[in-house]
């Protein structure tokens, strides 16, 4: 295409009412746009993210979400689809637009919501929560009621958190402390039962069994000593019919009576037949043999070999049972504690076993006591505001001035877009048109020279009929798309949500966004 700006300009005004055509159009319908767009008001409040009343070095607070985690926390529970639906409800948002879904209601209640968090390193978490209403009024009320509902859930999540991690380490205590009761009473009962076989005592027992082995070895030669002097005492008896008189008696008079003589004949040698002490040891002895004679049922005088052979026999017997019940005993003795021994590293690896349940039991009884005294003093703290919480720094007010839309922008937008495009149509068809117009393109076309170029005239009438029907034309269009808006917008629905639910259609709902806050703004 030639850069001549008389040709260029004389292409221009032959494609003329195509330009005005668009460029009208478009004005016209953005001009009806920013006329119907209905007035919205902001309001909005500033909330300030506190950190603890109380150092946590004195009594830290059992709730650990970070200001950046409760922040958005905040946010997501504010704008859930139960919120939403009863604030539209409470305050008669949409009661002029009866037809709306709840899935509409909610997602233009979430577009008109604003919050917003910023958090800097050195600075303290803020949150901005506004809403854009239809009235200065509503978007007051929203505002504040957004604000009180946030205020509530931040306090119902701290509390709710300090009151659940209370009841969670109360409830592990009661629960240690009855397996703690019941490993007590395992062990102890174990203990009871096998206290003769702990290795707490397997010393003792040790030196205990020594000590009756040495017993038993003793009573086997005691044994053998009475068995050799049964069977002398047999033997003599059987020989000679009597029993020797050295034999040891066994009742104490026969004992005193031996002793008695032993020292009257060791008195004889050296005193004599007169000697007082002479004299009392013979009537000693005299009178232990009257004893001793009537122990055994005969006189003095009479032969008592065989009733002192029986009883020395049976004392022997005697001897020999009282040794044999005790080498039983002994023999018991040593056997149960063999069997104790036997089963003392059983019972040690089982007590140990028992043991270290009941110390793991008893530290984890010992540190849940300790975080549940933590965790009613961070109960406490909660339900006192003592920990982080949120303050309003400043409350929502009333706006004087409408918040959008920006009329004048949309208008100026509408015709500056309106004479771009009029000017790209221009353009294109001036690209698709590859006719002869001018004297140069028919020489370069056909290679010749010609001596003259006349062009096409129009007639003044069909100037002027054609321009009146481009201009009926426009003006037609552009009353039936108007029209066709505001008819739209006041018995379908508003504009901005028609346009913005085509955007979230076509998956451009966060650029219409940006359009909005510019076009608001």
């Amino acid at each position: 295409m030639s850069t001549d700006p008389k040709f260029l300009l004389s292409i221009f005004l032959r494609r003329l009412p195509w330009f005005l055509t668009v460029a009208a159009t478009v004005s016209v319908i953005g001009v009806t746009v920013a006329l119907v767009l209905p007035e919205k008001f902001r309001s909005g409040a500033l909330l300030l993210f506190e950190s603890e009343q109380i150092p946590d070095e004195l009594a830290p607070s059992t709730v650990r979400t970070g200001a950046t985690e409760q922040l958005k926390i905040l946010e997501q529970q504010l704008s859930t689809r139960a919120n939403m639906l009863e604030i539209a409800n409470r305050f008669g948002i949409y009661k002029d637009e009866p037809n709306m879904s709840a899935a509409d209601i909610v997602d233009d209640m979430r577009q008109r919501t604003e919050i917003a968090s910023h958090t800097g390193r050195n600075e303290a978490p803020t949150i901005n929560i506004a809403f854009v209403g239809r009235t200065a009024n509503q978007s007051l009320q929203v505002a504040n009621e957004l604000v009180n509902i946030l205020l509530q859930q931040n306090v119902s999540m701290r509390t709710g958190r300090a009151t659940q991690t209370l009841e969670f380490f109360r409830q592990e205590v009661e629960r240690l402390g009855g397996d703690l009761d019941r490993q007590e009473t395992e062990l102890l009962g174990f203990r009871t039962a096998h206290q003769d076989s702990l290795p707490d005592s397997l010393e003792f027992r040790r030196s205990q069994q020594s000590a009756l082995q040495e017993r038993l070895v003793q009573l086997q030669r005691e044994e053998g000593a009475q068995s050799d002097r049964r069977r002398r005492l047999v033997d003599l008896f059987e020989r000679t019919g009597r029993v020797e008189e050295s034999a040891n008696p066994e009742t104490p008079e026969q004992r005193q009576l031996q002793t008695v003589r032993a020292q009257l004949d060791s008195a004889q040698l050296v005193y004599s037949a007169q000697n007082p002490r002479v004299l009392a040891l013979k009537t000693q002895v005299a009178a232990l043999e009257k004893m001793v004679a009537g122990q055994s049922g005969t006189s003095t005088g009479t032969n008592t070999a065989p009733t002192l052979y029986d009883t020395q026999l049976a004392q022997v017997d005697g001897e020999l049972a009282y040794i044999a019940d005790e080498k039983a005993q002994v023999t018991e003795q040593i056997a149960a504690l063999q069997a104790s021994i036997e089963q003392t590293p059983a019972n040690a690896a089982r007590q140990s076993e028992l043991e270290r349940e009941n110390n793991i039991t008893r530290g984890q009884y010992t540190e849940a006591v300790q975080r549940l005294a933590a965790a009613q003093t961070g109960e406490r703290i909660e339900a006192l505001s003592k920990g982080q919480r949120i303050s309003v720094i400043e409350q929502p007010v009333l706006p004087s001035d409408p918040y959008s839309p920006n009329r004048k922008l949309i208008a100026l937008g509408s015709v500056m877009g309106g004479t771009a495009l009029g000017l790209a149509l221009v353009f294109l068809l001036e690209l698709l048109n590859r006719s002869i117009r001018r004297p140069s393109e028919l020489v370069a076309a056909l290679s010749i020279t010609p001596l003259v170029t006349l062009p096409y005239f129009k007639t003044a009438t069909e100037v002027r009929n054609r321009r009146l029907a481009l201009t009926f034309g426009v003006l037609l269009i552009a009353a039936t798309m108007s029209a066709a808006i505001y008819g739209v917008h006041t018995y379908y629905l508003p504009m901005d949500m028609l346009v913005g639910r085509l955007f979230d259609k076509t998956g451009l709902g966060p650029l219409f966004g940006q359009i909005r806050s510019g076009l608001s703004g």
